[in-house]
């Protein structure tokens, strides 16, 4: 049977070893940690204590640290639920390279461009912000590209015209600093932690209001049972760290011997994470890119995952104004379990797909 490499990481990572163990001792606890009781008290203890947990790691206090059920939830609850005068929620800007999870958070949104590397338009944004204060919402790092955004310049731009700021930290957490913003948005499975938890880091509780309201947990931020075994993987997942500089050497190495091959790096020119590389292959759909690699064993995909399971056009590619080519590349994503033997064998697979496909894509 052929043996399968996983190199799509950045749409999801193994649960660690350490997680899992955490997720299963939480599962053994019997009690609500609404719950006055003994047992309540323990999962409370629990939850607290992971708290404090991914409240180090974000290098906040603990009553910044608001859980959800992952990153969606987290950006849904800061577009929706972030106040800065008044009850009016203030206008929304976005990135055009943003997630779709905040693209998709409000339908009144304004789009700002960015470069061909994916850079936002600061000269853009400020203008926008000249209009009014609002809630700027920019990514951390990019989810297909990898690169990552000049959030102190952003976040001047931001602070001198009285807007907040929210980020987008899902892949950028763990691999860089955390930035400093009024929301960040986390989510476990990125981290090695299991999915369907995450946070949202909250500067300034005043500034946002519940948006699924119920039992009044979270502080009041958000209403519902706390995942108390999500929570418990993901305080585990952010205790462990990891080489992101050997991660990074790989994914130098694969780009290099994937460029004399033909291949086309998006993005290259910008900074970007250690993990992540968007490889176009010309005149090739993505789609026949994702199969044929598929049918060689390498799990790959052609940008951020979603629920369809389709391989669309990418709209990150598209805003960097790369037309056709914008359908003509893959993602690949590492891991620090990722090894040069797994590199070395995808590069000679992509390789001798680019000699095949290419002719047939000069044809």
């Amino acid at each position: 049977m052929k043996s399968r490499i996983y190199l799509d990481h950045a749409a999801t990572t193994p649960v660690s070893d350490a997680a899992r163990a955490a997720v299963v001792e939480a599962l053994a606890l019997i009690g609500n940690p609404s719950s006055v009781h003994g047992g309540g008290r323990a999962a409370n203890a629990l939850l607290e204590g992971a708290r404090d947990t991914v409240a180090r790691f974000a290098g906040v206090a603990a009553e910044n640290i608001v859980f959800t059920s992952g990153g969606t939830e987290a950006i849904a609850l800061a577009a929706n639920g972030a106040r800065m005068a008044g009850p009016v929620r203030p206008r929304l800007l976005v990135g055009a390279t943003e997630h779709s999870a905040m693209l998709q958070a409000r339908d009144d949104a304004q789009v700002l461009p960015v470069d061909g590397d994916g850079l936002i338009n600061l000269a853009a944004l400020a203008a926008a912000l000249a209009e009014d204060p609002a809630l700027v919402a920019v990514q951390a790092a990019n989810n297909e590209t990898g690169v990552i955004q000049p959030l102190e310049k952003v976040a001047a731009l931001v602070r001198e015209a009285g807007g907040l700021l929210l980020v987008d930290a899902v892949q950028a957490a763990g691999k860089m600093a955390l930035p400093d913003a009024d929301f960040v948005a986390l989510s476990a499975h990125k981290l090695g932690g299991p999915p369907g938890i995450g946070a949202l880091i909250v500067r300034d509780p005043e500034s946002l209001i519940a948006i699924q309201r119920g039992g009044g947990q979270e502080r009041g931020h958000r209403g519902g049972t706390p995942n108390l075994p999500g929570i418990a993987g993901f305080a585990a997942a952010v205790a462990e760290s990891h080489d992101w500089a050997a991660v990074a050497a790989r994914r130098i190495a694969l780009e290099t011997r994937l460029k004399a091959g033909g291949a086309l790096i998006h993005g290259e020119a910008a900074p970007r994470l250690p993990t992540i590389s968007s490889i176009g292959l010309g005149g090739v759909a993505a789609s026949t890119q994702v199969m044929m690699l598929d049918l060689d064993g390498f799990m790959v995909s052609a940008g951020a995952a979603c629920s369809s399971g389709k391989v669309k056009s990418s709209h990150v590619l598209a805003a960097m104004g790369l037309g056709p080519a914008a359908g003509e590349a893959i993602r690949v994503s590492l891991s620090p379990a990722t090894t040069d033997a797994e590199i070395d064998a995808f590069a000679a697979a992509w390789l001798a797909m680019a000699a095949r496909l290419g002719r047939k894509g000069a044809a």
